[in-house]
């Protein structure tokens, strides 16, 4: 192994001489604590590492001892439920060696070396093995945890069979080389898919301005920007919470300690809608604060995404809720600064919608590698926050951001404050899935469905064109047909786009209610319509009693919506034909 020294220390940015023959991206330890750190440029044998750690202490001529390896996490039994920094240490472990307070230095095993797990073999011995084949299973909680064979591997399995094993007993060989339950993977290198596959189904989140305004497809990538304060945490808690994912990565990357806090309070609390379960038995927390050091932020993002792939790779689908990027773009600017590098817009590096490309880019829908496994799929879908100064969307990282991801869920404080949730602006949101998903809609839930849809857009965008209009004359100055369309709008947010999180009926609704909802909404206005073109007075339109009952269907409960929706429908006919 390279061994160097260290010349000069600029804050978490470090550099070595002496290093010829080391890598890019490998892992060294610096100094005499040996903080982890990580190498990002080589020029001769002068070698730039960014350090994980607080450097603080370090003196130039102290010694810096390469690994050979690059940053890797482990993989395996013991992940669910675990709560990791941004390099996949077990803050639960270091709290027991170090106390409250993360001791530099301090080496800890990313998964637990003593615990035993029952693996169950699904192949027999003499049998072909490759990469990616499954080669048995652990039950972690109620989640199948399967067992792949690792990269590089092929041949004959041997000596497998069942039995309680730690993560680093050797189960079986496969060609000769020992497999245990526990593999390595770089996490800068994304993990290899037999194939990608077309975007569909949609990512049913429960959410009714996403799944009908604007779906994100399963193995798809979205971005939640929005200013302080709009609810991008919490959208993400519910996405995780109610979305049909199996496994939740949730990376809070440079977030505010207090608020790092109250995630990692509330999550253990969330029960699983689907097993009646702490929602904590199929999640994996990455927790990097502000106040942690910034080069770990920038490698938490990796670690996150890797550890999702894996979880794809056995044929899960998995959400990661990335918290945010706009942090994680900063820590990138910070270290490029100490680089000397030349900054791009607003001091960002130049390479930063690069970076923002790759990450994004690792979500997808895939068929598995393996032998015999091309019925097994699997999926990554990215949701990404972004924090814009002020809530500027023309600043570098939230266009850099739109340029690579599919679904835009704009975040209006204006909202916020009036207490819609969720906030999400429908005039300046968008998704670019409407097409690919537009047959699944149709075949799965109604062939009317999108033409609903674009009927209730055209009347939200009618009402914003009213709006300049009230403001200078008052509504009451308006035609009747005009007020109608306020009324009907007002019907649209308040009755089908705004839930209430806390309510145990109102926080999720399936496809189906949705289209219930607003099928019943759209009809009231339809018929108003027609009422309108025969000189009904509005006022006698607007007491109408079924109107009312439009107002509670967001709490009826799904199995009676559509028995509910179809006798006001039948009601509406009814008082209209009169």
């Amino acid at each position: 192994m390279v061994q160097g020294v260290l010349s000069r220390i600029s804050g978490p940015v470090v550099q070595a001489t002496g290093m010829r023959g080391s890598q890019i991206n490998e892992l060294v330890k610096v100094g005499e604590m040996q903080l982890l750190g990580e190498i990002i440029a080589l020029k001769g044998e002068r070698a730039s590492i960014q350090v994980y750690e607080d450097t603080s202490g370090l003196r130039p001529g102290e010694k810096v001892e390469g690994t050979g390896a690059p940053l890797s996490v482990e993989l395996g039994p013991g992940l669910l439920s675990g709560v990791f920094d941004g390099i996949q240490r077990p803050l639960a472990a270091i709290r027991e060696e170090s106390g409250d307070f993360i001791a530099r230095g301090v080496q800890v095993p990313s998964l637990d070396r003593k615990a035993k797990w029952q693996f169950n073999p699904s192949v027999k011995n003499g049998s072909h093995a490759e990469t990616g084949d499954v080669l048995g299973t652990v039950q972690e909680f109620n989640i199948e945890h399967r067992i792949m064979a690792p990269a590089g591997v092929k041949g004959k399995v041997e000596g497998i069979q069942s039995g309680k094993f730690t993560i680093t007993h050797a189960i079986c060989k496969i060609g000769g080389k020992e497999v245990t339950l526990m593999q390595k993977w770089p996490v800068r290198l994304p993990r290899p898919v037999r194939e990608k596959k077309h975007f569909e189904p949609p990512l049913v989140t429960g959410k009714r301005i996403m799944d009908t305004f604007f779906p994100l497809a399963k193995g798809g990538a979205a971005a939640i920007p929005g200013p302080f304060g709009s609810g991008k945490t919490v959208n993400q808690t519910d996405l995780a919470k109610y979305s049909d994912t199996e496994m939740v990565v949730y990376v809070g990357c440079g977030e505010r300690g207090n608020e790092m806090t109250e995630v990692l309070e509330t999550f253990p609390r969330l029960v699983d809608p689907k097993t009646g379960k702490p929602l904590m038995q199929r999640t994996v927390l990455i927790a990097n604060t502000s106040n942690m050091p910034v080069a770990a932020r920038e490698a938490s993002i990796y670690t996150g995404i890797t550890i999702a792939e894996y979880f794809r790779d056995m044929g899960y689908d998995v959400a990661v809720m990335a918290d945010s990027t706009s942090r994680w773009a900063e820590a990138m600017r910070e270290i490029s600064g100490r680089m000397e590098e030349m900054p791009g817009e607003e001091g960002y590096p130049a390479y930063l919608g690069k970076k923002l490309a790759e990450f994004y880019e690792r979500a997808g829908r895939v068929w598995c590698l393996g032998s015999g496994s091309h019925n097994r799929s699997g999926s990554v879908t990215v949701v990404g926050a972004v924090s814009p100064p002020g809530g500027d969307l023309s600043e570098p990282v939230s266009q850099s951001t739109l340029r690579v991801t599919k679904v835009f869920w704009a975040l209006d404080s204006a909202l916020s404050r009036r207490r819609h949730y969720p906030a999400i602006n429908w005039l300046k949101s968008y998704s670019l899935y409407l097409g690919e998903l537009r047959e699944w809609y149709e075949k799965n839930v109604s062939p009317e469905f999108y033409e609903l849809r674009g009927q209730a857009m055209a009347l939200l965008q009618k009402e914003a064109e009213l709006q300049n209009i009230v403001q200078l004359i008052g509504p009451d100055a308006l035609p009747d047909k005009e007020r109608l369309v306020l009324e009907a709008t007002k019907m649209i947010r308040e009755d089908f786009l705004q839930q209430n999180s806390y309510d145990e009926v109102d926080a999720y609704s399936t496809l189906r209610k949705q289209y219930w909802m607003l099928k019943t909404v759209l009809h009231f206005h339809s018929k108003a319509n027609s009422a309108l073109a025969l000189e009904v007075p509005l006022a006698k339109i607007l007491e109408s009693p079924s109107r009312q009952k439009i107002a509670v269907l967001k709490r009826t409960v799904d199995k009676d919506v559509e028995g509910k929706c179809r006798a006001i429908i039948h009601e509406l006919d009814g008082e209209f034909a009169k």
